[in-house]
């Protein structure tokens, strides 16, 4: 897979522990999206995002929610004046799924074009 078909990719509902993505596939995942960091225990991604001032982390956030509501994937988000720190995990499935990585795609996707 490559990363242009990661960002025109769609998320799924998943459910359960197959859908559990092993070491191996994880790791093609992540390679993808190189700015995102794997959580010490392996069982999300993260990434945390800078700004200038409130407005534009807020405008941030905003965008970040529309992709969450289209793509029915929602992140964890913590937000401060001029940050916001973003964690994909599939709770369904126990951790790391590809809609995660999709998602982490999309994000940065939506950076580039800015």
């Amino acid at each position: 897979m490559t990363l242009d078909q990661l960002r025109a990719s769609r998320c799924a509902p998943l459910r359960g522990r197959e859908h559990l993505l092993g070491t191996a596939a994880r790791d093609r995942l992540l390679a993808l999206v190189p700015q995102w960091s794997l959580e010490a225990d392996g069982q999300g991604i993260v990434r945390e995002f800078r700004w200038a001032d409130f407005h534009r982390t807020m405008a941030f956030v905003n965008a970040v929610a529309w992709i969450a509501h289209e793509q029915d994937h929602h992140p964890d988000l913590e937000v401060g004046y001029s940050r916001c720190r973003l964690r994909y995990s599939t709770h369904d499935v126990g951790g790391l799924s590809r809609n995660d990585f999709i998602c982490a795609a999309k994000v940065d996707a939506l950076l580039a074009s800015s």
